[in-house]
């Protein structure tokens, strides 16, 4: 049976089963093992789902260090001799990925974004030349191979993977980090922390079309209970700040609306998109691809329909205002 490990994503840990989708993906209707390694206690949130947690014990490691992380994760492969190993392109994770691949002679693949199987054939897709294309990996050779899975790229539907139901048996690691960062912390100073795109269930996007009314977004997003974000295009150009750019290049997102203004589509933008329940699309070429997955295509102008929506919109408000 084959055996996979799934590093904890560190940054957003609710993603950290869509690693469990990347591995059913990757070994189809075949049953596998999977070992989920987690820096914080996980609680009973993957009990159920992953055949094996390890819990790594608090206060052996800084969470921020990728060397001794490493050297866990080659440890646990040493005793469990994993088929493949599955890292989120997280902070941390882009830092380990690399180096266990390197210490296990192993193949890596980053930044994952789609896994296909036919037969028995494997292709791994992932972006290229910064984000503009798509590039698809077939891999041979010993185990194990390094996956550096997207945020986001993967849904987990606990119905459909091998490992639901589960009796899942849970350890702790303790043994000493004996390599560890000579990287020292020397004090914290806290952000102001804004909410990613990808917590949001509507999204106002704007594209080239859009470019010089771009600023009019946001009072529309607001009005939707929603935020902005921006192609690719706009996000070159320094129109748009690159942490709201969403495709392949920037992140993926799954909101319930997802309205897109002024966006021709191509296929690293549309590859963006996951699981978005309703799709508007406003432009002047109806025949542009992000028309064809839209469930509702408006043809004309981005800058009168945001005026014209914006009209309505409040008005809806003073009614219910006044009643």
């Amino acid at each position: 049976m084959k055996r996979t490990c799934i590093f904890q994503d560190t940054e957003r840990m609710g993603n950290t089963t869509g690693l469990l989708e990347a591995a059913r993906r990757l070994y189809g209707e075949e049953a596998f093992d999977t070992c989920g390694v987690f820096l914080d206690d996980p609680g009973d949130h993957f009990h159920g789902i992953f055949s094996h947690v390890v819990r790594v014990t608090e206060g052996l490691m800084d969470r921020w260090d990728a060397r001794a992380m490493t050297g866990v994760l080659e440890k646990l492969h040493q005793q469990h001799d994993f088929d493949s190993i599955l890292i989120p392109a997280t902070t941390l994770g882009k830092m380990i990925a690399p180096r266990l691949a390197r210490r296990l002679q192993a193949g890596l693949v980053s930044g994952v974004t789609d896994i296909l199987r036919q037969k028995d054939s494997i292709e791994i897709i992932r972006p290229a030349c910064s984000g503009r294309i798509l590039e698809g990996i077939r891999f041979s050779g010993p185990a194990p191979v390094i996956l550096s899975i997207r945020p986001n790229a993967f849904d987990y539907t606990p119905d459909a993977s091998p490992g639901g139901g589960l009796q899942t048996n849970v350890s702790e690691y303790s043994a000493p980090a004996t390599a560890r960062s000579a990287v020292k912390q020397l004090h914290v100073e806290k952000i102001k922390q804004t909410r990613d795109i990808r917590d949001y269930e509507v999204l106002v996007s704007g594209g080239g079309g859009v470019k010089e009314r771009f600023s009019d977004l946001y009072p529309l997003a607001a009005a939707l209970n929603g935020t902005v974000s921006a192609s690719r295009k706009l996000v070159d150009q320094g129109i748009a700040p690159r942490a709201i750019q969403v495709g392949q290049s920037g992140k993926t997102v799954s909101p319930k609306l997802y309205m897109a203004l002024g966006i021709h589509g191509s296929m690293q933008h549309l590859a963006g998109l996951r699981q978005v329940d309703t799709i508007i699309s406003v432009n002047t070429a109806s025949h542009a691809p992000i028309c064809s997955l839209s469930d509702i295509v408006v043809q004309g102008d981005t800058g009168e329909f945001i005026d014209r929506l914006m009209e309505k919109i409040m008005i809806h408000k003073l009614n219910n205002k006044d009643s």
